[in-house]
């Protein structure tokens, strides 16, 4: 195998509850491109060491298949702390992963810095470089599945705050006297839109049968649709209101149900956002699929570790 220009290659491991993906990307002048991608089983009844452990290991099978790789980045499915690359609370992975480590010592056992990213925010980075997104200025994205993940994008890049957090849109409140969330909050977004609600509303045993019904004509799961739609359409008008983006990016299962989702949605920004047009606001169905965690991983591993490299800061 040809050895490739320094810098080019970057991994990205995406931790899941069931299975760990991994993508390598290249980046050579101001281009991206998805090299390959793969996946594992994630060890997640044997605690956190193991997870850990087969994260090390992974990424160690796939530098070794894929030379020249120089970072890589872990989208985690919850809370970390972007100093220390230590996670603070994680979804669907059982443990006790407060100050875990992560990023130490996976970057110790591949000999690479290592950054942590959370999982909505690698999707939405992926979006961003390499997707549906390419080429916004300003872009919001939600990921529709067990929960509502999101991402904002500002001038081309990522907002995650200080502490990695920023980009909630699914756990912003669109009723203060709504049903609790899984964040402890009452009526966010997610509570209204995550894939067992809509499945609910639909009245089918999963989100993906909604999808499917809603394709064929079934009345109560158009319905459904419409009444998630309208819910996302709330929580993007706030998004718009606020930030203006360019371009809204939906991905998960049930961005699969295209204008049946979109419509809904679409009437809810026409009827709620008063503030700018609408005109050059592009919904879009996002491009890179289950893959998207990782290769958004990797590509912010590469970015950070660029930062690093020129200010010292930390990952």
């Amino acid at each position: 195998m040809k050895q490739p220009q320094h810098g080019r290659r970057h991994l990205g491991l995406d931790l899941g509850g069931t299975n760990t993906k991994w993508a390598v990307v290249e980046h050579d002048g101001g281009h991206w491109r998805t090299l390959a991608t793969g996946q594992g089983v994630t060890p997640a009844k044997d605690g956190p060491d193991a997870v850990v452990g087969r994260l090390a290991s992974m990424g160690a099978e796939v530098v070794a298949a894929w030379p020249g790789v120089t970072s890589v980045g872990i989208g985690v499915p919850g809370l970390y702390d972007p100093a220390t690359g230590s996670t603070r609370f994680l979804v669907n992975v059982p443990g006790a992963w407060a100050g875990r480590p992560v990023a130490r010592p996976v970057g110790d056992a591949l000999g690479l810095p290592a950054f942590l990213i959370n999982d909505a925010r690698a999707f939405g980075l992926a979006e961003l470089r390499l997707g549906a997104g390419r080429g916004a200025r300003s872009m919001v994205g939600l990921t529709l599945g067990t929960g509502v993940g999101g991402v904002i994008a500002v001038d081309g890049r990522i907002h995650q705050g200080h502490d990695g957090t920023a980009g909630e849109v699914g756990h912003q409140t669109i009723d203060p006297d709504g049903p609790w969330c899984g964040c402890g909050n009452r009526g966010c977004v997610e509570a209204y839109a995550r894939a067992d609600q809509l499945a609910l509303a639909c009245g089918t045993p999963t989100a993906e049968e909604a999808v499917t019904r809603a394709r064929a004509g079934d009345e109560r799961a158009l319905d459904g649709l419409a009444q998630v739609g309208r819910y996302l359409g709330i929580g993007i008008a706030n998004m718009i209101t606020v930030i203006s983006p360019d371009t809204i990016v939906i991905g998960g299962g049930v961005a699969a149900a295209g204008d049946l989702l979109f419509d809904p949605i679409r009437a809810e920004l026409a009827r709620r956002v008063r503030t700018t047009s609408l005109d050059d606001v592009t919904i879009v169905a996002a491009a890179l699929g289950t893959w998207a965690g990782a290769i958004g991983a990797a590509v912010h591993g590469a970015e950070r570790a660029a930062e690093q490299a020129v200010d010292g800061s930390p990952a």
